[in-house]
């Protein structure tokens, strides 16, 4: 009897120690746990500032819409896209520099 519980005893310290290294050492051990964790933080800081843009961008969308325009920002854009001035405004030019 003394001898099956040493048996006993030996395999379950042995499955123990194979786990606990599992645990610490393994692929999916502490570290790979820890790598996970700076992954996901990363991706939540990603996912707030996508949550900004994304509320920017609807406020400006709101803006935009039929029943509720904003006559300065349609001006804006308007201008932007045809790339046209009024009489009255001052247009600075840049010149950019040409690598060869």
């Amino acid at each position: 009897m003394r001898r099956f519980d040493f048996v006993v005893t030996c395999v379950c310290c042995a499955l123990l120690g194979y786990f606990g290294w599992h645990a610490y050492k393994g692929p999916r051990g502490f570290p790979y746990r820890d790598g996970l964790m700076v992954k996901v933080a990363s991706l939540q800081d990603k996912f707030e500032g996508m949550q900004k843009n994304r509320a920017k961008l609807e406020s400006k969308v709101t803006l935009l819409r039929p029943e509720s325009i904003d006559p300065d920002l349609l001006d804006e854009l308007a201008r932007g896209d045809l790339e046209l001035a009024k009489p009255s405004d001052v247009v600075a030019f840049t010149a950019q520099k040409i690598s060869e």
